[in-house]
């Protein structure tokens, strides 16, 4: 969740309601725990929020769950929504649905505008919601390094929206292209650009590419799909900066067997309707996707602490913030140091093990009891580029190819949240396995003249 927070202080006694607070919250061992029930109050119901829902559900804290969406979205298979192979429903699930079953849950659906952290309360829209205990897990927003403007030309993959546009914009540059009698108009149409190496741009990359050249192969009669050009821009040496140099040249491989032009070294110096520069070079591109980097929530300038240069919020070991132990901030927005002191990466393992570990904190401490700091425990990484293909690096062991694909699709179908979405997303999977297909093909919110004039540039 990327919530609209933003940080407002409010009137009040604040040295004397900060420790009454913290005299409350830090229980230790030697002092009985309080019989009134705390209110927890969890900002965002991604993974890091809702795993510390579900591990507080049915406990003696009152849970009050705020996002601004109705669901929770399985952000890693997002990319498929975008390039057609799934459908927003078959990954994402009804906050509600998913919490039904904890009778100390509440959900409430708004936009929060703004913390007292004096007077320890959230301010929902027309809700002033009170808390004892509040987790800010609101996540990251894309990242344009100071060119915001560019992010009309070229949208991120955060939300459900996000993927819908793009799959909008990528099908509707096929049809146009179809339509297009002039060479040089039609050949911009047919450019898509991916703007960063990491595993969502690899895994969009490829995903374009699949659906050029297999998908839409067959369906057009003036245009052949197959000639679409996907490019992938990567500013540093290699893709997949954080796998070992290995998996990240197998990657590269693999990525340009389906046709992919892998840019590495490069950075785009300009983003507009006409496409993108990359130095001097200019490429003309009607479709730009930005998967270059992200930055944390505000939330740091929300509680007026300090934050890393992402906008990360530096926390103790236990996920508090310093100076507020009865405020944590855990997944995308925290910086959490790892055992090298490196902040741990912004993945969706952390923040359900920090979601997970401050449920066995704040039960502990209710209990009067102390409790370890939080310790990572790192299984690996994986990354998907096409069909059949992937690499991964688990338990130490760095492998490829169709093994590592398979441990990727059942590791992404695991972590779904429902029987239904599990189900939908391995039919969908095994009828593009064996069929080539796409079933999710549908341009919506256009019709007509809309579809030819979706993105077009200024007259050449």
């Amino acid at each position: 969740m990327n919530s609209r927070l933003a940080w407002h202080p409010l009137e009040s006694s604040a040295g004397e309601a900060v420790r009454a607070r913290e005299c409350l919250f830090m229980l230790t061992t030697e002092q009985k725990a309080s019989p009134k029930t705390k209110r927890v109050v969890i900002l965002g119901a991604g993974f890091a929020g809702l795993a510390a829902a579900k591990a507080l559900g049915s406990s003696s804290f009152d849970v009050t769950v705020i996002d601004r969406h109705n669901y929770h979205l399985f952000q890693p298979l997002l990319y498929q929504v975008a390039t057609a192979g799934l459908s927003p429903a078959d990954i994402a699930s009804p906050i509600r649905s998913i919490l039904s079953g904890h009778k100390n849950t509440h959900v409430i659906l708004a936009d929060v505008s703004a913390i007292n952290v004096d007077e320890g309360t959230v301010i929902a829209e027309d809700r002033h919601v009170a808390y004892d205990v509040l987790i800010v897990a609101t996540g990251a927003q894309h990242a344009y390094f100071g060119h915001d403007d560019w992010a009309a030309h070229a949208p991120g993959l955060k939300r459900v929206d996000d993927a819908t546009y793009l799959r909008r914009r990528i099908l509707v540059a096929f049809e146009r292209a179809e339509a297009e009698p002039d060479v040089d108009r039609q050949r911009r149409l047919l450019n898509f650009v991916v703007v960063g190496g990491g595993p969502t741009g690899v895994e969009m990359a490829g995903a374009i590419a699949e659906l050029a050249r297999k998908a839409l192969a067959a369906d057009f009669r003036k245009i052949d799909p197959r000639d679409a050009r996907v490019i992938l821009v990567q500013g540093l040496p290699k893709i997949l900066p954080a796998f070992p140099p290995a998996l990240s040249d197998r990657a590269r491989e693999d990525l340009e067997r389906l046709g992919v032009e892998v840019r590495l070294n490069q950075t785009v110096t300009q983003c507009d309707v006409d496409g993108v520069a990359l130095g001097t070079e200019r490429i003309a591109a009607a479709t730009v996707v930005w998967a270059a980097g992200v930055m944390a929530s505000p939330a740091g300038s929300w509680l007026g602490v300090e934050t890393d240069g992402v906008g990360r919020v530096k926390v103790n070991p236990d996920l508090s913030v310093p100076g507020h132990p009865e405020i944590f901030v855990i997944g995308d927005t925290s910086h959490c140091a790892s055992a090298s002191g490196a902040p741990l990466p912004g993945v969706a393992p952390v923040a359900k093990q920090q979601g997970e570990y401050l449920a066995r904190l704040l039960k502990a401490r209710f209990l009067g009891k102390n409790y370890a700091p939080f310790r990572y425990r790192d299984f690996g990484m994986m990354a998907t580029i096409g069909r059949k293909s992937a690499v991964a690096q688990l338990w130490g062991v760095h492998f490829g190819g169709l093994l590592a694909w398979l441990l990727w699709s059942a590791a992404h179908v695991y972590y779904l949240i429902g029987f239904r979405n599990r189900l939908a997303v391995m039919m969908n999977w095994m009828w593009n396995y064996f069929t080539f297909e796409r079933g999710t093909r549908l341009i919506t919110g256009l019709s007509g003249s809309q579809v030819h004039d979706m993105g077009r540039p200024p007259p050449m």
